[in-house]
């Protein structure tokens, strides 16, 4: 990667089950190429990576900290370049607590949908991401177990 400072940015793949359903929520951006993501943003000066994963979910998905619950054990930092600069994306995994809690786009995204993995992954299309739900699943099976 280039000398160029980094872009960092923080978010949380929020899911919920429905029945025996695990579903992740996705987010359309509003901007460039209307790519689906788990809800994320730029880390503010001062702002920890978690505090803007927080900060984020609820600027763009309307969802505090207390609709869900935040598995901190699972975090995936993600590396790539927009534009020509190195950016990483650093993701924390967050079980919504009550199924049915409405989410409340911000202008930043154009729809959300609760998919399911196969879904949820043809969605995502960026080989990094769709690997991150992939992690996501099998770490949510063994976390239910238990």
């Amino acid at each position: 990667m280039s000398g160029l400072p980094e872009l960092r940015a923080a978010g949380l793949v929020i899911f919920r089950c429905i029945a025996t359903e695990i579903q992740y929520l996705l987010m359309q951006a509003s901007y460039a190429d209307h790519h689906w993501s788990p809800p994320k943003g730029h880390v503010d000066p001062g702002e920890s990576d978690l505090e803007t994963a927080l900060r984020e979910t609820e600027e763009e998905a309307g969802l505090s900290g207390s609709d869900f619950t935040l598995i901190d054990s699972f975090k995936k930092e993600l590396k790539y370049e927009v534009r020509g600069k190195p950016k990483t994306v650093i993701y924390w995994l967050a079980e919504l607590n009550n199924g049915s809690k409405e989410v409340t786009l911000s202008e930043e995204h154009l729809e959300f949908r609760w998919l399911p993995l196969a879904e949820a992954c043809s969605l995502a299309k960026y080989p990094n991401l769709v690997s991150t739900l992939e992690e996501c699943e099998e770490f949510i099976k063994k976390y239910k177990e238990k």
